[in-house]
């Protein structure tokens, strides 16, 4: 089986899992957080993008409304509405990287703008799944295990799944099958769920 057909096999797991009443309903989690991890390799970034497309739209055809985030593009629309884009740029260009990555973080902040957007897009569409794309794109200024932590009180009473570039073996995440991010025991590889 090639890797494409392998990947293919992989979303229409997710789907299966996505789609069944035990997922939505987070039966069986014995009272843990219902977040999913779905690992992958990211040399297969663009093939998962189009399988997400395909993903969304196979869950709307089903009755299903996910609301998928960008952590990338809601990064982008942040630092645009409370900074600036230009500003951004100019910063890249003068500042030395380390400094530049605490300004992105402290500008990107978890507590005071990200999780508020979340949960106003949780609130404005009233979602059965919420879904994190975009991981990667946004290392390091902003780390997964960040995001998956600070989401709990928000995010607790839907299922979320996060699209993760690397490898989750229930105990750490490790980014890019590379960079071991800080441990993460609270959320379930979706490959391991068993219709």
């Amino acid at each position: 089986m090639t890797e494409t057909e392998l990947l293919h096999n992989k979303f229409f797991h997710i789907f299966q899992v996505v789609t069944s009443e035990s997922f939505l309903k987070m039966d069986a989690l014995g009272g843990e957080i219902p977040f999913w991890i779905a690992p992958y390799d990211v040399t297969f970034s663009n093939q998962v993008e189009v399988e997400i497309k395909n993903l969304t739209k196979k869950l709307l055809a089903k009755g299903i409304k996910p609301l998928i985030v960008d952590l990338f593009e809601l990064s982008i629309q942040l630092l645009d509405k409370h900074v600036g884009l230009d500003e951004v740029f100019y910063m890249e260009e003068e500042e030395d990287k380390d400094f530049f990555k605490e300004t992105l973080q402290s500008m990107l902040n978890i507590h005071d703008r990200f999780i508020p957007k979340l949960i106003e897009l949780k609130n404005e569409t009233n979602p059965d799944v919420f879904m994190i794309k975009g991981v990667g794109a946004v290392y390091p200024f902003i780390r997964s295990h960040n995001i998956l932590n600070n989401i709990q009180v928000a995010m607790n009473d839907i299922p979320t799944l996060m699209f993760f570039p690397g490898v989750y073996n229930g105990k750490s995440l490790n980014l890019f099958g590379q960079l071991t991010d800080d441990n993460y025991y609270r959320a379930f590889n979706i490959d391991n769920f068993k219709i």
